[in-house]
């Protein structure tokens, strides 16, 4: 079912306009809370006020809430800290990709949070799997510490439906003890079937594998043409006998060697780079992806209070801080950008000079729903390696 929006809803542009009008003075914080219609929500701006998490219209939090992931990314001790104050047993599974988050829930899997990129967002929200979040239950929450092109994804029918976590980019990281440096996607294809045969690792998410080949062949990371789509699926199969693996969570064989190159998201790059010193990142100069993570709370998700619970906790600016030191994402909150270390701050990983990021793209929904694009994947995993 597609969610309608009522007369008193405005749109993501109407909420955006408005946050804007906020931010430079021109309107009241009240007249912001009543036209957006989260006058209701008692909304933080600033961070000033804070108000209790521990129950949610008299209800208590639960025994324990349950987390759909990505893989390396939050540091446990944040989790332990949690269920320590609060007595809530945080309920971890690690998913590779949105589309096989979407598909799980599709299938009647519930989580009590999903952590969606960007682009996912508008697929969840298009088939009413979203809970609106109750801002008044996320007092470490506050708008005016994100970037509006950070909030706007979250953004639906004038309400907020996902909160920003953290940004980064997809690569290529690789031993460059063993490798020469790995620019281009292109040349990330060309090594992978020389030098690096049996010790490359590509994404275990149509996404990132299809648009990599894409972006190689000098087509966008968010192709539909199924011309092109042909190609991409024609050099992923010519890759396919040469790969190590098809998998998402690639950090443990290259910390040990076993694998030379792969394809990477940024976090990833960090942490394994400030451990192996020898696996170096590369944004690839002839394109691939930018994205930003969010916070969401599915619509049948078993315990929406202890969900917010967890969600407010990750916000706290010192938490996310020191979850930032250790997972490596690009920070998307100006409280916690200024917790940071110079030498965080300083990695060219994490905080990239602005003029590589230019040949970067977004993922599209379109492209992660795509069915073209999805049975392309399926062949590709089933092939032989």
């Amino acid at each position: 079912m597609v969610r309608k929006k009522t007369s008193t809803e405005i749109d993501a542009k109407g909420f955006m306009a408005e946050f804007m009008r906020l931010k430079r003075g021109s309107v009241t914080r009240r007249h912001f809370l009543s036209v957006t219609g989260l006058g209701m929500a008692a909304l933080v701006i600033g961070g000033s006020r804070r108000t209790s998490v521990a129950t949610s219209e008299g209800s208590p939090l639960g025994k324990k809430v349950s987390l759909a992931t990505w893989p390396n990314y939050h540091d446990p001790k944040t989790f332990e800290d949690f269920t320590a104050r609060y007595g809530v047993e945080v309920d971890v599974s690690i998913i590779g990709s949105n589309e096989g988050t979407l598909l799980a829930l599709e299938r009647g899997r519930v989580w009590d949070i999903i952590i969606p990129t960007q682009y996912a967002i508008a697929a969840y929200f298009q088939r009413d799997m979203l809970e609106p979040l109750e801002l008044r239950r996320l007092p470490n929450f506050d708008l005016a510490a994100h970037a509006d092109r950070f909030l706007k994804p979250g953004v639906r029918a004038g309400a907020i439906f996902a909160v920003p976590k953290n940004a980064g980019t997809t690569g290529i990281a690789y031993n460059s003890r063993q490798l020469k440096p790995v620019e281009t996607w292109r040349d990330f294809f060309d090594v992978a079937m020389t030098k690096a045969t049996g010790r490359t690792i590509v994404h275990d998410y149509q996404l990132t594998a299809i648009g990599g080949a894409l972006v190689a062949l000098g087509h966008d990371f968010n192709s539909l043409d199924p011309a092109e789509l042909q190609r991409a699926e024609d050099l992923l199969m010519q890759i396919r006998p040469h790969l190590l693996a098809v998998d998402s969570d690639y950090q443990p064989a290259m910390r040990t060697g076993e694998a030379w190159m792969t394809m990477c998201w940024s976090n990833d790059a960090s942490q394994m780079h400030r451990d192996v010193p020898e696996i170096a990142y590369a944004i690839a100069t002839d394109g691939g992806e930018i994205w930003t993570d969010y916070y969401a709370i599915p619509a049948k998700a078993h315990n929406k209070p202890g969900a917010h619970a967890l969600i407010n906790h990750l916000l706290d600016p010192e938490i996310a801080a020191r979850e930032h030191i250790v997972h490596g994402g690009t920070v998307t909150d100006s409280r916690v950008r200024a917790l940071l270390p110079e030498e965080i701050l300083a990695d060219e990983i994490i905080y990239p000079d602005e003029a590589k990021l230019t040949p970067l793209e977004f993922g599209l929904a379109v492209a992660m729903t795509d069915p073209t694009r999805a049975e392309i994947m399926s062949r590709f995993r089933a092939a032989r390696g």
